[in-house]
């Protein structure tokens, strides 16, 4: 990381600074910056530092709102939806480019609101590399918001909903390889089965599970213990479900979004035809609802909080990341 490598920054303080939030969405979490025209130079270093736990300020990824039009990117979702003036330029923690994430939508949501760019009624239309995802405030948790997050897809097609798998994952702290069903949901999963609670506290996502075949682009490893059904309050038969993630670029996470679509999909077509189109996915940092849409679609829902607002000490980064030590 250069000293060059950021092209904005504020005013405020003496030397280089950059505005920016830290928020969060059961407790995966984000550095968030608001950078209307583009003119933040946001590199992988730049994004490592700012993610790094104990020399920046800590995060699963960055978000930075930037407008549609001041990137390529924002092109196809311009034309896929021209109210989409916004978007939600996602980096996982070691500053590679994401498709999209699902709690990062909601905490950008949020974010979006905090800076008086949405009025919270209606839909916020945000374009993301997986295309426009559109969010609302959901009305049946305080603080919750939910986002059509579009169609998800059985990579394996047909033949792997029948065989309920089209990979094979070996997880470090499991005795066995385990049969693994690939999901997409703008961006790649690969969900398995665990037997139970003791199983799923075994697993060692220290390091990275092994999926075979190997995907080009990477994948993230959903970890799931279903858990049975339950009956609502308003009377819907609604499953309920267990999961650890490793997310490809950051390791393991207290929560994902898309992760919890993905496996919430995965063990609604184990169960077959009968299954509970509504799901609540239990992860380390909270509980999130995920819904099957008529046309193929699914949508999430969970709280998105924003916890801090500040400056970075861009200086005292680049200084810091320049001393560490190579290993």
């Amino acid at each position: 990381m250069s000293s060059t490598t950021v092209k904005a920054t504020t005013t405020l303080g003496p030397g280089p600074h950059l505005r920016v939030a830290k928020g969060h969405g059961t407790e995966n979490d984000f550095v968030l910056l608001h950078d209307p025209d583009g003119q933040v130079d946001l590199t992988p270093a730049l994004v490592r530092g700012l993610a790094d736990r104990r020399a920046g300020l800590g995060g699963d990824g960055v978000i930075r709102l930037v407008r549609s039009t001041r990137l390529a990117e924002g092109a196809d979702a311009l034309a896929e939806d021209p109210s989409a003036v916004w978007f939600m330029d996602y980096r996982n923690g070691d500053g590679t480019l994401a498709e999209m994430c699902g709690n990062g939508v909601r905490v950008a949501a949020l974010f979006a609101e905090r800076l008086g760019l949405w009025d919270g009624t209606g839909a916020l239309a945000l374009a993301t590399r997986a295309g426009v995802r559109r969010v609302h405030s959901d009305p049946q948790g305080s603080g919750w918001y939910a986002v059509d997050m579009g169609g998800w897809t059985m990579p394996g097609g047909a033949g792997a909903a029948a065989r309920g798998m089209d990979a094979e994952v070996e997880v470090p702290g499991l005795p066995v390889v385990r049969p693994a069903l690939s999901i997409d949901v703008g961006n790649p999963h690969t969900v398995l089965a665990l037997a139970d609670a003791a199983e799923l506290a075994a697993a060692d996502l220290t390091r990275p599970p092994v999926v075979t075949p190997t995907p080009l682009a990477g994948t993230n490893v959903e970890l799931v213990v279903p858990l049975g059904e339950e009956t609502g309050p308003d009377g819907e038969v609604v499953g309920r479900l267990r999961m650890r993630v490793h997310e490809r670029g950051v390791g393991e996470t207290r929560s994902c979004g898309t992760g919890a679509c993905a496996a919430a999909m995965a063990v609604r077509t184990w169960a077959g035809a009968e299954a509970p189109s509504t799901w609540l996915v239990e992860v380390p940092g909270g509980t999130v609802r995920v819904r099957a849409l008529p046309g193929g679609r699914v949508e999430l829902a969970g709280p998105a909080r924003l916890v801090a607002d500040g400056e970075v000490d861009l200086e005292a980064l680049v200084r810091d990341a320049a001393a560490r030590p190579s290993v």
